[in-house]
């Protein structure tokens, strides 16, 4: 939409129109006597003062330079591109980038989540048969993607980064509870404790007696909820209640303790997906034809911050001309 502001350069033709319009002055010639010249009508003339025509100028440039800075326009001036994930293995991606046939391609490093979506609103900046690799374990997006530009995407998908959650059990089922945090597999494991610690980032009570006041932890899994009066009209989210509490967020659900390894794998897995963040897939391996679709979103040009410039430095000597004139 950005591009129609090109329509508006008729409009240049206003300054000059209103400079020859009103920009009239009458120029007088000092006689001796007129008595035996014949009589005339008196005409006017129009005296053009080189401040006249600086002032022209000056608004005519910067009506110009509104129009293209609102135009947004951009110069394509990148070739071919290998864009290259943070944190992706150097001897991996250059032997991606040979095989590939981008050998003296420009390189650009960007974050893996931001590279594909930095690539689609910056387009604009590549020529039109400029080619793109793009390298390293970018999380999949949630709708396939359309470039303008022919683009290759090359992953290598590594081992998710294993973590551990410390869990403290307080109750009389303590092997069931540990048979059925063992049932979690994937990178997140837990790590069962007999009493809280300084790292315990879920405490499971399994009691009907409240826990006391003093005792505080991130998470809580209730299994009696009766002990926890926050939790009578707590919200239900696939069949698991939650509620924030002084001690810490609350769970429950009535499927506690499950009945076997199934059971507590589902249960686990719908609490870890309530709760964290869900482990980012990488895309596969797989190449991205040019695509005529239009941008709806795009960077600003590097074009813009000079015509900024610009207009503040025109509309100055626009301002110091006309209070020129008028002295």
């Amino acid at each position: 939409m950005n591009s129609l502001w090109w329509l508006a350069l008729p409009t240049l033709l206003l300054p000059i129109w209103w400079h020859r319009k009103k920009r009239v002055q009458v120029a007088a010639e000092p006689m001796a006597t007129a008595r035996f010249l014949p009589r005339t009508e008196p005409r006017q003339m129009r005296v053009w003062r080189w401040a006249d025509v600086i002032l022209m100028i000056l608004r005519c440039l910067l009506l110009a330079c509104l129009i293209a800075w609102l135009a947004n326009p951009v110069l394509p001036w990148r070739g071919n591109t290998v864009v290259v994930a943070e944190g992706t293995d150097a001897r991996w991606a250059e032997q991606q980038v040979q095989a590939a046939g981008f050998k003296d391609a420009a390189r650009l490093s960007l974050p893996a989540a931001e590279a594909l979506a930095w690539v689609r609103s910056h387009e604009r900046e590549w020529k039109p048969d400029a080619r793109l690799l793009v390298l390293g374990d970018i999380p999949m997006p949630a709708t396939p993607p359309q470039f303008r530009h022919a683009l290759d995407l090359r992953t290598l998908a590594k081992p998710s980064v294993p973590g551990e959650v410390h869990v403290a059990v307080a109750g009389e089922r303590a092997g069931e509870w540990r048979r059925m945090f063992a049932a979690l597999n994937g990178p997140l494991h837990a790590v069962v404790e007999e009493a809280p610690g300084a790292k315990t980032e879920l405490i499971v009570w399994d009691q009907s007696e409240a826990p006391p006041a003093s005792m505080r932890a991130p998470l809580w899994w209730v299994a009696d909820a009766s002990a926890f009066p926050e939790l009578a009209k707590a919200p239900t989210v696939d069949g698991i209640r939650y509620a924030d509490s002084a001690r810490g967020r609350l769970w429950t659900s009535d499927a506690w303790p499950p009945s076997d390894p199934a059971a507590a794998r589902r249960l686990l897995e719908t609490w870890r997906s309530l709760h964290y963040a869900p482990l980012a897939y990488t895309a596969p391996s797989q190449s991205f034809a040019a695509s005529s679709v239009p941008s709806t979103t795009h960077a600003d040009g590097a074009l813009r911050g000079f015509l900024m410039w610009a207009l503040v430095v025109l509309f100055a000597l626009e301002r110091s001309v006309t209070h020129a004139r008028r002295r």
